[in-house]
């Protein structure tokens, strides 16, 4: 399986936990009906699946899949506080997926396909499971289009490590400029009667709460995860290095001019 970069320390999950359709698959929500089949690819804790398992309603059915069960069990706990009689969850690979052709009128992944040594081949299995009439929705986040203020030298080089460890596990941290390249080099456009619609969007953290919120969570994650697991394990830092960045973004978080936007890139792919 590939090495997932973040790994699923708490301090990740508790990043991953605000994410919700709205905020992350608004891109998407115009497409969704009642009744339709939904995979949700690489799921996390579940709640944008959650929320995705609320809007195509009791009639509908939606998937959560894992390449491994850990996250999994949390998912199903907040499908059973949510009452979603319509959601499950399996340990699934997204290479070699158990679902028939056209299974699925929706397949969503949200930050999946920049940790995948083989994003192409994630598509062409993501499009063997798409019914006619179908659409996949991939979003990225684009490491390299990040921007922030003020510029500390700190965040500068928290960049730079991620990025590196990101591509030491196989990923493509800059993801999210991608996915179109990625979509063709599947086929995808060659297909007939696909229509790919590109677009963008973004995370903005600027309130004292967002702040606040945004570089607790990195100062943790970079020394107390898998990523700096990977730094050191890999030479790529030292302890002094990773204290250095997660103060950084402590003094970064208490800087009340402070900002920081996340750039994504997303793509719809329908199909006829």
């Amino acid at each position: 399986m590939p090495a997932y970069t973040h790994g699923h320390h708490n301090a990740v999950l508790r990043s991953h936990r605000s994410r919700t359709a709205a905020n992350s698959a608004a891109y998407l929500l115009s497409r969704l009906r009642p009744g339709q089949r939904v995979l949700d690819v690489g799921c996390g804790p579940g709640t944008i699946t959650a929320d995705l398992a609320g809007l195509v309603g009791p009639t509908g059915r939606v998937v959560g899949i894992e390449p491994v069960a850990g996250v999994l069990a949390e998912a199903a706990a907040l499908a059973a506080d949510r009452g979603l009689a319509n959601l499950s969850y399996e340990v699934a690979d997204v290479y070699r997926m158990p679902y028939a052709d056209g299974s699925f009128d929706v397949v969503h992944a949200h930050q999946v396909l920049q940790h995948l040594p083989d994003p192409v081949a994630a598509l062409r299995e993501m499009r063997r499971v798409t019914a006619p009439g179908g659409v996949i929705a991939v979003r990225d986040s684009d490491y390299a289009a990040m921007t922030w203020y003020p510029e500390l030298p700190e965040l500068d080089e928290w960049l730079s490590l991620y990025r590196r460890v990101a591509r030491a596990n196989g990923g493509e941290p800059d993801a999210g400029r991608r996915l179109l390249a990625w979509a063709r080099a599947a086929g995808l456009a060659d297909d007939p009667g696909v229509e790919i619609v590109p677009s963008s969007s973004s995370w903005t953290f600027a309130t004292d709460e967002e702040r606040a919120w945004w570089s607790e969570s990195w100062a943790e994650r970079t020394t107390r995860t898998k990523l700096a697991d990977t730094a050191l394990a890999e030479g790529l830092a030292t302890p002094a290095d990773l204290a250095r960045i997660a103060d950084g973004w402590a003094r970064w978080g208490a800087d009340p001019d402070a900002w920081f936007a996340v750039l994504h890139g997303e793509l719809l792919v329908c199909v006829s």
